[in-house]
């Protein structure tokens, strides 16, 4: 049966659709339009991992490390094994100064992205 047209979205549409223009602002040099499309997206589905991840690149922009901080911290949160979240996390760190910190995320970095490698050539 084909989508009617009026039927509601679902949620995860919502947070797509309003990810989707948060890329687009950001492409445009519109970091600060973005994050509130971002933090739309994340009320619609807030395990949307794509959405963090540009919620955090986002705020990088704007150097409002520590939000972004604690957006990656949720990233981790959700999906431990996250390679991306923890060099991010290792980036922003090292951008504050907190030079163990970023070494220690670059380090799990590392070390996730030698485990999935391996289960890749097996």
């Amino acid at each position: 049966m084909p989508d009617h047209p009026l039927k509601p979205e679902s949620s995860r549409e919502k947070a797509e659709n309003y990810y989707y223009n948060a890329l687009d602002l950001v492409g445009e040099g519109k970091d600060e339009l973005a994050v509130e499309e971002y933090r739309k997206s994340l009320l619609a589905d807030p395990s949307f991992s794509d959405a963090l991840h540009g919620l955090s690149r986002a705020l990088q922009n704007l150097n409002r490390l520590d939000e972004a901080i604690e957006v990656t911290n949720r990233l981790v949160e959700l999906d431990p094994d996250d390679v991306l979240a923890h060099a991010s996390l290792s980036i922003i760190y090292q951008k504050k100064g907190m030079i163990p910190e970023a070494e220690a995320e670059a380090a799990k970095a590392r070390v996730l992205g030698w485990k999935q490698q391996l289960k890749g050539s097996k």
